[in-house]
């Protein structure tokens, strides 16, 4: 399970083991520790950034337990359903295992995201949350996850691209005989050319880590310029990656195929999902009116109960006007109050 990968253009070699350790002679292999990583660090910069957004910590909690399952399941019935020979054996037997072992790699991104979108949906409308609210914060762990994620196909040595010769070129015993098995080498001397690094393929895995990346940066600054409507860092979100995805997805040689056609699933839905993110983008923009305001958790007041919010607790605490509490007496007043003073009466 040791793979030699070299990026001779840059003087960087590597020993790669897919497996990370054991226990209790049970592989744990490094795509789904890496995988694990991302989540943990998505995770944690929701709740972190949640408020912001106008969304209440504990919800986002809640919401994972609903989310990361369902976004799990979509991922790989999206690679299952475009790559059905996943499922056989070497025998050609249909193998449960098989089918449902996405830690052995086999985890498609656009199948996790529309999982995550179809629980969202449903989680929102029972809990009466937002739902574009708690995309927006979604979408920083998408591309936090995505970023990390691609990670673990370095270390199985997979999602790379086509035969190029530029500097970072990423060359491999495996990624040659791969090449070779699928008849993407023209020649013998194509395949040499891999084995002692004259050659090399595109490390697309690289190319999307570094997209995903770069959409992060600059959404956390879309966020400081300031929020204009709910939805917006989602849309964006779907905008950047599926714009990019388009392209990378044209460089590589592993790719999943639409029922047995030319097109490239993921670069067809990379393509649709950017239009619609676009259109959503604009009509949002039109339409949906200022974003919500940042999420301030209430506080207990002495008896357990709410404490004020500010903007209240500073209008019940403003001067009251001398004539809401009582009115000025009258002309006729005056003159009684005087005569009972000057036949004794207390005056004060």
């Amino acid at each position: 399970m040791t793979n030699t990968v070299f990026f001779p253009g840059l003087g960087l070699e590597f020993e790669l083991n897919r497996v990370a350790f054991s226990v209790f002679g049970h592989n744990v292999y490094w795509y789904g520790v890496i995988i694990a990583c991302g989540f943990l660090l998505a995770v944690a910069y929701g709740l972190w950034r949640a408020p912001r957004f106008s969304m209440d910590p504990d919800e986002i909690t809640d919401a994972i337990f609903v989310v990361v399952p369902s976004a799990i399941i979509g991922a790989r019935v999206y690679y299952v359903i475009f790559n059905p020979a996943i499922c056989f054996d070497l025998e050609g037997s249909f193998s449960l295992y098989r089918m449902i072992a996405f830690w052995d790699g086999g985890l498609a991104i656009y199948g996790g995201v529309i999982g995550t979108v179809i629980s969202a949906v449903i989680f929102c409308k029972v809990r009466k949350v937002d739902f574009w609210s708690g995309m927006d914060i979604t979408s920083y762990g998408l591309l936090i996850g995505q970023m990390i994620g691609r990670w673990g196909n370095f270390v199985n040595v997979e999602a790379y691209g086509g035969v190029t010769d530029l500097p970072w070129r990423m060359c491999s015993e495996s990624i040659a005989n791969e090449l070779w098995r699928d008849g993407l080498l023209e020649s013998n001397l194509a395949y040499e050319s891999i084995l002692d690094g004259t050659l090399g393929v595109h490390p697309t895995f690289l190319y999307e880590s570094l997209w995903n990346l770069l959409g992060f940066i600059l959404l956390v600054l879309l966020m400081k310029l300031g929020r204009k409507f709910n939805g917006q860092m989602f849309l964006s979100y779907v905008i950047w990656y599926g714009l990019g995805r388009a392209a990378i997805e044209g460089l590589r040689t592993d790719s999943l195929y639409f029922f047995g056609t030319g097109i490239r699933s993921s670069q067809m839905l990379g393509l649709l999902s950017a239009l619609v993110g676009i259109a959503l983008y604009a009509f949002r923009l039109k339409t949906a009116g200022p974003a919500s305001p940042p999420f301030v958790k209430a506080k207990a007041g002495p008896e357990g109960e709410s404490a004020v919010p500010p903007a209240e607790a500073g209008a019940a605490s403003a001067p009251v006007e001398k004539s809401a509490l009582a009115e000025e007496p009258s002309e006729s007043d005056r003159s009684n109050e005087e005569e009972e003073n000057e036949d004794g009466g207390d005056a004060d």
